[in-house]
């Protein structure tokens, strides 16, 4: 029975029917054919969220309460017969609409790229080359290869392959993943299920590797059709998020508070409950930042799509406010600190050891066996150098027809076993590769013979080189093939030693995390020894102290915990045993940012605060399960993701320091008339001016500051730590009342000396445009150096100072629009007592500054 099923299997292999044996060598589409057919069929993706149309935007923008009560006060001015405020107040409702519209559009352009970015990636067949696409650019006969850990990117039917599962669990509820077979007849497979021929799109890759023609794609696979049946679901608001719409809700409650407050004094004090309901509103606009929401979009979207530009993809934008607190990174070393472009650079045989390129005899024997046990269409670097030193490549390497079984590299066994079609008649070849003392087993060698073997593994180890070794055998061809490596009767050939050079950005962005606070930890599947000599070539701390993936399995979690706050190199690490460190290192009270590549890593990118997947080398389980993708796989650009980071976050504190600041001399001065019994200062037109200055300020110029020098040289902020703490509030709420106070001293002695109140007004509402540009600079930076504040090297604070001034001018010198304001031309000399008493405050602020901080060092 073992006899006529082994037989059956051989001749399947061997002698694959007519159509499987003219799909197993296809030469794919064409470029232009490609093209076609996607501009006929469309992207191989889901429909999108439909995006907001003008009227969605419009109508949202009008539900905001600073809109509402500028619509509330044009019709206030109707109703008193002044028409044309009304209508102004109504345009600059179109014109706020038309600038929200334009940051919205600048927002979903960023997305839009990241999002294609994010397009799940496929291997496939085009002008007779494999060439790795996008997803949404595979079209319906496309060939493509799929394996262990990829996401299947469109319906097709498989048409050679080796032992290949698939997870349907999406499709059919059903956990255990199914096995596939190639085709026997492809227009009747289409059914998902077990020992099919069928693939379907999203489904997961578990084992094995295999080529597919694509049948159908976008909205017509089955997920597709699912999917039509869907909407996009609600993004979760990340914290900071929450934190905003929190303190939006707190000043909107406080304006609407004082908007009635004030409304009723002017009734009771004055008589003018119209003029009573204007001030009250006008206060409330003053009060009102409804900049944070805007803030917070654009400086996530934009700062997404700047850290993608240094190689990291942002899949969930909540990421990047972690980033800045982020205290430890845990990073694989094959691929991330090094180039993963191996070659083989030394060959230890029981009997002999060489170098020479072309070498022979039993030498010769490991290349040829090195290459078979290899997989023929490699993405493993090993593989690429095992394959690169057997140059030639064996005869009939590229045909997988004959290779006739497998035996995969599980945690039991840590090796690869593969049996070709031998010339022999009455036997098969069999290649084995993987970790020295696995495949030392197998080959049941005595004691002396391992403790040789085991002496040069130490060796070459030491070095700096991976070692892995290689084994060779035949299996009768008229017997069962054993169920494990085990049954396999082999014979040792050698070590092999390869070198991955460590990138060489990788020592100054190991410097950079340590001045930044940030440890880092090398996890790594390599020997011991190995790993420290990468770590001493890296400038790793504590490198000389290593704990094995065998050291974690005896931890409990009070010791391991204990333990990942000293070690900071792990060795012959499964991906398992990953969850488990991050999860100690979460209990430690660290911030984690976790790099993974493979589907058993998807947990550990899951559960650390920050998932990094490898764009290169990684799975698409493990990027989906990931918050950010490394597309080069280089340790270099995470790094730089969390300068980058650092900086957004500091931009956003930065520009709500500012929200909160300008909005109290502009308050302030709405409430100052009742206070003081003054004619009105403010109307809402002028509230309009203002924010024509403070959004632009907030979205543009802010998001575009650089990085402050010291960034990279802080201490992480606390992982607790809220953006709108005590001395933030503290902080901008004193710098407005230094603003306040010389405008509102302005305003009262031009009014004293008998000044008309158009001529007060306009000195005051100047005073307040150069106190708001005053505050732009005063907040740009952490900086106490003056040169610092007055650096003109963001090119959109020049656009913005220009296009403040310019208005200003406009609205005290041109008469049509002087007269929109309620204002009358003033003197060079009332200018400039405006421009004095805007900046007097922020001068008076910045003395104190200087006198503490002499204080503090004469103290120190």
């Amino acid at each position: 029975m073992h006899t006529t099923r082994r037989a059956d299997q051989l001749a399947t292999a061997v002698a694959p029917t007519p159509s499987a044996t003219s799909r197993a060598t296809p030469k794919g589409l064409s470029e232009h054919a490609a093209s076609l057919r996607r501009a006929r069929d469309g992207p191989n993706e889901l429909p999108a969220t439909r995006r907001r149309s003008p009227a969605d935007i419009a109508a949202s923008v009008i539900r905001e309460p600073m809109f509402m009560m500028l619509i509330a006060a044009a019709a206030i001015y109707f109703v008193l017969g002044d028409r044309r405020e009304a209508l102004i107040l109504g345009a600059s409702v179109f014109v706020i609409m038309a600038i929200t519209y334009r940051q919205e559009r600048k927002t979903e352009r960023a997305l839009e790229a990241l999002r294609d970015l994010a397009s799940p990636r496929a291997l496939v067949l085009r002008d007779g080359e494999w060439k790795r696409v996008a997803g949404r650019d595979v079209v319906v006969g496309d060939v493509l290869q799929v394996r262990e850990g990829d996401r299947v990117p469109a319906d097709a039917t498989l048409l050679d392959g080796g032992n290949v599962s698939v997870d349907e669990s999406m499709l059919t509820g059903e956990s255990v993943p199914v096995h596939k077979r190639p085709a026997r007849d492809p227009a009747s497979d289409r059914e998902p299920g077990d020992d099919g021929a069928a693939l379907f799109s999203a489904t997961l890759v578990t084992q094995g590797v295999g080529v597919a023609v694509v049948t159908a794609t976008g909205p017509g696979t089955a997920i597709g059709r699912i999917g039509k049946a869907l909407v996009a679901l609600a993004r979760e608001p990340s914290g900071l998020e929450r934190e905003t719409r929190r303190a939006v809700v707190v000043f909107a409650a406080i304006g609407l508070a004082l908007c009635v407050a004030v409304t009723i004094a002017f009734v009771v004090t004055r008589g003018a409950w119209l003029e009573g309901l204007l001030a009250g509103i006008t206060l409330a606009m003053a009060n009102l930042p409804e900049e944070f929401p805007v803030v917070l979009t654009v400086f996530l979207a934009l700062g997404a799509w700047r850290i993608s530009r240094r190689g990291v993809l942002t899949r969930r934008p909540a990421a990047i406010e972690t980033l800045g607190a982020t205290t430890v990174l845990c990073v694989d070393k094959t691929g991330t600190l090094t180039e993963n472009r191996m070659a083989v650079e030394e060959v230890w045989t029981l009997d002999d050891a060489g170098r020479a390129p072309h070498p022979a005899s039993g030498l010769a024997a490991f290349a040829h066996y090195g290459a078979l046990a290899s997989e023929p269409t490699p993405f493993d670097p090993m593989d690429q150098a095992l394959q690169r030193h057997a140059e030639p490549r064996p005869a009939g390497f590229a045909d997988t027809a004959n290779r006739v079984h497998s035996y995969p590299l599980t945690p039991d066994q840590l090796s690869v076993a593969h049996i070709w079609l031998g010339d022999d008649p009455d036997g098969d070849d069999v290649a084995v590769k993987g970790a020295p003392e696995a495949v030392a087993e197998l080959c049941s060698l005595n004691a002396g013979q391992r403790a040789t073997i085991e002496a040069a593994v130490v060796r070459m180890a030491s070095a700096g080189l991976r070692v892995i070794a290689v084994a060779a055998g035949t299996v009768p061809r008229d017997r069962p093939w054993p169920t494990t490596q085990h049954g396999l009767r082999l014979r040792f050939l050698g070590l092999a030693g390869l070198a991955d050079p460590v990138r060489p950005a990788v020592p100054q962005a190991l410097a950079e995390c340590y001045a930044a606070g940030i440890r880092t930890v090398m996890i790594t599947g390599d020997y011991p020894v190995t790993a420290r000599a990468i770590a001493a070539q890296i400038g790793l701390r504590e490198a000389a102290s290593v704990v094995t993936g065998e050291d974690i399995g005896r931890m409990d979690a009070a010791e391991l915990m204990r333990t990942v706050s000293r070690v900071n190199v792990f060795a012959r690490v499964v991906p398992e045993q990953k969850l488990r460190l991050v999860q100690a290192l979460k209990a430690a009270g660290e911030i984690v940012a976790m790099t993974g590549d493979g589907v058993n890593d998807a947990p550990a990118l899951k559960a650390a605060h920050i998932g990094v997947a490898m764009g290169r080398r990684g799975s698409d389980v493990a990027r989906e399960a990931a918050s950010l993708v490394l597309l080069e796989d280089d340790f270099g650009s995470l790094v730089d993701a969390v300068r980058i980071g650092r900086r957004i976050y500091a931009n956003i504190a930065s520009a709500m320091r500012y929200i909160i600041a300008v909005h109290v001399p502009t308050a302030g001065m709405a409430l100052a008339p009742l206070l003081f019994g003054w004619p009105l200062v403010l109307f809402p037109v002028h509230i309009v001016f203002l924010e024509f200055v403070i959004d632009p300020a907030c979205s543009i110029v802010f998001e575009a500051e650089p990085a402050e020098r010291d960034a990279m040289r802080r201490p992480p902020r606390a992982a607790a730590s809220r953006l709108f703490t005590a001395p933030l509030i503290a902080t901008s709420v004193l710098q407005g009342l230094f603003v306040l106070a010389p405008v509102a001293w302005l305003y009262g002695a031009a009014l004293s000396d008998g000044a008309p109140g158009d001529v007060a007004r306009a000195m005051a509402f100047a005073a307040l445009v150069f106190g708001n540009i005053g505050l732009v600079f005063a907040n740009r930076t952490r900086s106490s150096n003056a040169a610092d504040v007055f650096d003109t090297s963001n090119a959109t604070l020049l656009w913005l100072v220009g296009g403040a001034l310019g208005g200003l001018a406009l609205a005290l010198y041109v008469d049509p629009v002087r007269e929109v304001f309620g204002f009358a031309a003033i003197s060079a000399a009332q200018l400039g007592s405006a421009l004095v008493a805007g900046c007097a405050g922020l001068c008076a602020l910045a003395g104190l500054r200087a006198m503490r901080r002499g204080l503090s060092r004469a103290a120190g």
